[in-house]
């Protein structure tokens, strides 16, 4: 995989390593996804939960983050291979992260976040270096969004790193949103696109275009061409999943924090592979476009 297109994926991927402060007013989420695979019996299903918490540090918008989140990746791989899949049909994350922003002016607003993520399959009952993903982001928010501005909308700019990337360096990161009417919204940006109608203060939908996806750690690394090239001394040490979505959403406002949502949708890049220790494609195990669904509930801020 060359540079320039690891540096595509990366940004997409904002979905999984970019703040949750950054990128969403959401300080709890709740949701499972199903996901099956075409011309596959495979499939994939997540549970998803996390939590943010708002420390208010004094009068002048200063406040302190902590959050945790797990995830619990349910991958039924019942392809015939050439490899033993027993430890490859379930993989967990915990993460830990703490953020800090404060408000520079009456518009703009600054953030940082650093975090530590466990990804693996946990084959064994030890930790291993390579279960660990460290992630550090900065970011510039600009808003208007109080009921002085006819057109309210918010400006992310942002660098992100992730120990997962293979780049030694942070890429950029932005995010556009603006409610140019009483019922019309969009986002542009990272991980999402969308384009929002809303009924009422009750009911929206949505069409949008998603990254989503994981990547974690195998512990008991193995060559996954036995039979063809038993001597390569490249092995299998971690499993990526990326998807591109594009598709409709749902959301109904339950109370003014407290909201369902359910998104279904088709794939427009539907990637999931085994890697190397370089985080190189090593082995494909599906590229189908296929259908995808997702729904939860969520307590927003706004």
């Amino acid at each position: 995989m060359n540079k320039t297109f690891k540096i595509i994926v990366f940004l997409l991927l904002g979905a999984v390593t970019f703040p949750a402060t950054a990128q969403s007013t959401d300080l709890a989420r709740i949701e499972y996804t199903y996901f099956p695979q075409s011309d596959s019996d495979n499939s994939f299903r997540r549970f998803r939960t996390f939590v943010n918490l708002p420390i208010k540090l004094n009068g002048k918008g200063a406040y302190l983050i902590p959050g945790v989140e797990y995830r619990n990746v349910n991958f039924k791989y019942k392809n015939s291979e050439a490899f033993t899949t027993n430890n490859l049909d379930r993989f967990q994350s915990f993460t830990g992260k703490i953020g800090y922003t404060f408000k520079m002016n009456e518009l703009w607003r600054f953030g940082a976040e650093t975090g530590v993520k466990i990804a693996s399959n946990f084959a064994t009952s030890e930790l291993v270096k390579d279960d660990f993903i460290y992630t550090g982001s900065v970011y510039f928010i600009k808003i208007k969004e109080d009921e002085r501005y006819i057109e309210p909308w918010r400006l992310i700019l942002g660098l992100s790193y992730s120990t997962t990337t293979g780049f030694p360096f942070p890429l950029p990161v932005i995010n556009y949103y603006k409610r140019f009417d009483e019922n019309w919204s969009y986002g542009l940006g990272i991980p999402k696109t969308n384009l929002k109608y809303y009924f009422n203060d009750k009911h929206e939908v949505q069409g949008f275009v998603t990254l989503d996806g994981f990547f974690a750690n195998i512990q008991q690394n193995f060559n996954p061409y036995p039979q063809t090239n038993p001597g390569a001394n490249r092995l299998a040490e971690s499993m990526s999943m990326t998807i591109v979505l594009s598709g409709l959403g749902y959301q109904y406002n339950i109370s003014d924090h407290i909201a369902f949502y359910a998104y279904a949708g088709y794939t427009v890049m539907n990637d999931i592979r085994l890697r190397d220790n370089e985080r190189e494609n090593l082995y494909t195990i599906d590229d189908k476009n296929t259908f995808y669904a997702r729904s939860g509930l969520k307590f927003s801020i706004l």
